[in-house]
């Protein structure tokens, strides 16, 4: 029966913090899939109403029950779905029909499963859609809200602790394609004395995914910080939006996954494909919005439980106070390969250091020496001076000291100390510790992780957040109204370039010669030397067939050349479509790049930067982001790449025109905000770089619209 009271809520809302919920499958025992949901949530103290549906009992767990949902007799809000799978077809049509607005569904045994499962959940959805039912799952282990009270998961973890197993109310929540992923999560945080609000598994992503959670809990005022595990996302575009939207609620998120994506690579013939058909453009989109990106359950938990602390340094600097002399070596090079800057201490500080004890390392890393070790008020001290000479971050490597009371309890009130002079500093400690001990660092918001390279790389990700989280968005710019829609542009390079010069991208003038007397007329024309390349949409790699003369001289090597073209083509590929040879004027000198675009299976559409030309496959030296994107952004990717020497104008070069391949993303990155969707991947190899002032020029291109896809391969 409709309730005029969901109609403009969020599902969410009513799977979080619904006012009444009926369990389908409701157990009488506490400990059975459908009995935990009802003995948590009653344990929890929900206010709402529970209604057990359970056709055998007349009431469960001390709760009357009902035989089905139409016995009821009153709206629900949500409903938990705890049958096997052969009788979870006409659970949600008893759902659809009692115009219940949302379902989590435990079951399992559909898609996960084989083929069979596949199409179970196909009828299972559809189901629900005719009946306006959101779903979570199939597949799931549920949610809960640890302020609501309702808990609609089976998980044994709050019964840890001789049934006292609750974390602590936080401003955290977990969102996970995986249940027992995020299950393991909370209780490592619980056993840090971490706790959080919110935490919602979403299975097999049926319905409710992990983008629509993310979008949901950036904008829920219970939650300041996110954690997601994820193993796909059907939607990428609006897993995207739901990342930029969290990272403008200023909200720093943590986020694990597996599964490097493959994006259609092997189905699409560019080079941007292949080399964005990894998890490279994930990372690469991840960082862009403030997310750090976790590549374990324990680094997961590391990062997350830092990010709780609520410091971030204004800048990615640190100084590192060690114990160890060759820790400090290993966190000097964590720094390093994390882009943690670990500038000198100024002498003024070293000299202070050195009277402490003379024969310490003083510069950064620092290394206490012995003294450190036995004397907790010189090891105080050197922590204590580099702040103030303002580090925005210290990383301190502290071994089983925790394990020594003695040292410990004359350690801990300095470091309180430490932390009321600088309350704003992150100071994170790399050390083993007691149970115990976790509520002194996490009260004092201190970072506790056991290894020192996870240290150095949990203070790294929490200033990428802060540069991130602090940035201006950025306004997709407009495409120019002459610009065609992808599926609008034909096949080949032509097309593709007479779209480059629409997006105001510069390429060469250029005739389709489909004779050898008029490739021999483009050449006199349009400048010799001449370049000649065949033009098939067939055969997208002319290089690989010898489909590309290069300095043909005279007219007449342009008629020979044209011939020679033709004859390799048909030699190469007999059945490939061959609309004749492009000619142009040979453009000399400059860097070879490439520049690309191409929709990710996770992230959705991303633009590509690197080195190019035939062996940007090779060199793989790209780097990505996610539109729109300004000026600013493109000139820090094009900086990020291992082959920016090149254009910085190393070993006597030249330097580049930079500020054109920038412009060029920026234009690449407007046209992909408004038609990603439309694209499998567009191609600009060599995008052909000038000296600095004398602009950039595209030499080839190769759009695949998706509706091309199928008619290509």
């Amino acid at each position: 029966m409709p309730d005029a009271h969901v109609q403009n809520v969020n599902p969410l809302d009513l799977i979080f913090r619904p006012r009444s919920v009926a369990i389908i499958g409701a157990s009488t025992d506490p400990k059975k899939l459908g009995g935990l949901p009802i003995y948590f949530t009653k344990k929890r103290g929900y206010k709402g109403k529970l209604f057990p549906v359970n056709p055998g009992a007349a009431e469960v767990q001390g709760i009357p029950a009902f035989p089905n949902l139409k016995a009821i007799g009153e709206p629900v809000d949500c409903v938990v779905v705890a049958v096997p799978a052969n009788l979870a077809l006409k659970a949600m049509e008893d759902i659809a029909e009692a115009r219940v607005p949302v379902a989590i569904v435990f079951t399992s045994g559909f898609a996960e499963v084989n083929e069979e499962g596949r199409l179970l959940q196909v009828k299972l959805l559809e189901i629900a859609r005719q009946g306006g039912v959101r779903v979570v799952g199939p597949n799931s282990m549920g949610s809960y809200d640890l302020t609501s009270g309702f808990i609609a998961h089976f998980g044994s973890a709050f019964d840890h602790h001789n049934g006292q197993g609750w974390p602590r109310v936080a401003p955290l929540a977990i969102a996970s394609q995986s249940g027992a992923v995020g299950s393991h999560l909370m209780v490592q945080l619980r056993e840090r004395g971490i706790g959080l609000t919110k935490w919602i598994s979403t299975g097999n992503q049926g319905d409710i995914d992990i983008a629509e959670c993310i979008d949901y809990l950036a904008g829920d005022p219970d939650t300041q910080i996110i954690a997601a595990y994820l193993e796909g996302a059907p939607d990428g575009k609006r897993l995207v939006a739901a990342l930029e939207k969290a990272r403008r609620a200023k909200k720093p998120m943590v986020v694990l996954k597996v599964g490097a994506s493959e994006a259609g690579a092997a189905a699409i013939a560019t080079h941007t494909a292949s080399l964005a058909g990894s998890d490279a453009a994930f990372d690469a989109v991840m960082k862009q919005h403030g997310v750090a990106r976790a590549r374990s359950l324990e680094e997961f938990a590391d990062f997350t439980a830092a990010a709780t602390t609520g410091l971030f340094p204004e800048r990615p600097e640190a100084v590192i106070v060690s114990m160890s002399g060759g820790v400090a070596a290993l966190m000097a090079d964590a720094a390093s390969a994390t882009g943690l800057k670990l500038p000198p201490l100024p002498k003024g500080g070293q000299d202070t250091l050195k009277k402490i004890v003379s024969f310490a390392a003083v510069t950064n890393p620092i290394d206490t020496a012995a003294p450190g070790m036995a004397d907790m008020g010189i090891l105080a001290r050197m922590m204590e001076v580099p702040l103030e000479h303002g580090y925005p971050a210290m990383v301190g490597f502290i071994t089983h000291l925790p394990l020594t009371a003695s040292l410990f309890d004359a350690l801990k009130p300095k470091l309180v100390a430490l932390r009321a002079k600088f309350p704003d500093r992150t100071i994170a400690f790399s050390c083993y510790t007691l149970p115990e001990h976790r509520a002194f660092f996490h009260e004092n918001k201190f970072i506790a992780i056991s290894d020192p390279w996870t240290t150095v790389a949990a203070v790294a990700a929490l200033a990428q957040m802060r540069q991130a989280l602090e940035r201006a968005p950025a306004a997709a710019q407009p495409v120019p109204a002459a610009a065609p829609a992808p599926r609008d542009v034909g096949v080949g390079e032509v097309a593709a370039k007479q779209l480059l010069a629409a997006l105001g991208i510069p390429v060469l003038p250029e005739r389709l010669a489909k004779n050898a007397k008029a490739a021999a007329d483009a050449a006199a024309a349009l400048g010799l030397p001449a370049a000649l390349k065949i033009a098939s949409e067939d055969i997208p790699h002319k290089t690989e067939i010898g489909g590309v003369l290069l300095n043909v001289a005279t007219p007449q090597a342009a008629a020979e050349g044209y011939d020679t073209l033709i004859a390799r083509a048909k030699h190469a590929k007999p059945d490939a479509r061959i609309d004749g040879v492009l000619v142009s004027p040979m453009l000399t000198g400059g860097v070879e790049t490439i520049l690309g675009l191409h929709r990710d299976a996770v992230v959705g559409p991303v633009v590509m930067f690197g080195i190019g030309g035939i062996f940007a496959e090779i060199y793989r030296d790209v780097a990505f982001l996610s539109p729109p994107f300004g000026k600013d952004d493109a000139l820090k990717m094009i900086q990020s790449v291992r082959g920016w020497p090149l254009l910085a104008g190393a070993r006597g070069r030249p330097k580049a025109d930079v500020n054109a391949i920038a412009d060029a993303l920026v234009r690449l990155g407007a046209y992909a905000a408004k038609y990603g969707d439309q694209i499998e991947s567009f191609d600009i190899n060599p995008f052909v770089v000038r000296q600095e002032g004398k602009g950039a020029v595209a030499l080839d291109a190769l759009l695949i619209a998706r509706n091309q896809t199928q008619q290509r391969h």
